[in-house]
């Protein structure tokens, strides 16, 4: 995609501080260092848009990425890091339902899971979340550079049958290292937003 224009629009906390925008939300949830900021960095060719850390954990804010005025790329906080207090973690399990449940905007919310693990139990409660929502999941496989190219495919049915999908559900393969897939969800993106 031919992106022109990206700016951080705001970093919100409450359904108040959401953008009053037109045009729709892509949102990305998935476990603490996940990939989602690299993930997001690639995608609109930016090195560091979106704040990566090898800290788990590290975004704790909804934050939401004006594209060209016609999507906003929203990076929901990571869930299931450990070492964050049960208080925090129900402040960003309370933001994170929040936003899903109000924001008229949000048109689909990709689920993105490391492709070198089994997808773990809040995973699947993610996806449940999502597919009550949208009615279909989408899923995107990080980190899949670091497999080796024999044993990928045998990654991906593994998150494939562990998350139930179903040839209604989008999974998609993606590397932030090689842009691996890149292509592919932009274009899948574009045609859940209907955009050229």
């Amino acid at each position: 995609m031919n992106i022109h224009k990206v700016e951080l629009t705001i970093s919100a906390v409450s359904p108040k501080q959401y953008p009053d925008t037109s045009f729709p939300d892509i949102a990305f949830a998935g476990r603490s260092n996940v990939g989602k900021s690299s993930f997001i960095n690639k995608m609109l060719n930016r090195k560091s848009l979106a704040r990566t850390s090898s800290k788990p954990g590290k975004t704790a804010t909804i934050n939401f990425y004006n594209i060209d005025d016609t999507i906003n790329f929203v990076d929901l906080p990571g869930y299931g890091y450990a070492k964050v207090s049960k208080d925090e973690k129900k402040k960003w399990g309370n933001m994170i339902e929040t936003y899903l449940n109000t924001r008229k905007e949000l048109i689909c919310t990709a689920l993105l899971v490391d492709a070198r693990h089994k997808p773990t139990s809040d995973d699947l409660t993610m996806l449940n979340y999502i597919r009550e929502r949208h009615g279909f999941a989408f899923v995107i496989a990080t980190k899949c550079d670091k497999i080796a190219k024999t044993k990928l495919n045998d990654h991906l049915d593994e998150i494939y049958y562990t998350l139930e999908l179903t040839d209604d559900d989008i999974m998609m393969p993606f590397s932030a290292e090689t842009g691996l897939g890149a292509e592919d969800i932009w274009e899948a993106i574009k045609e859940i937003c209907e955009i050229e």
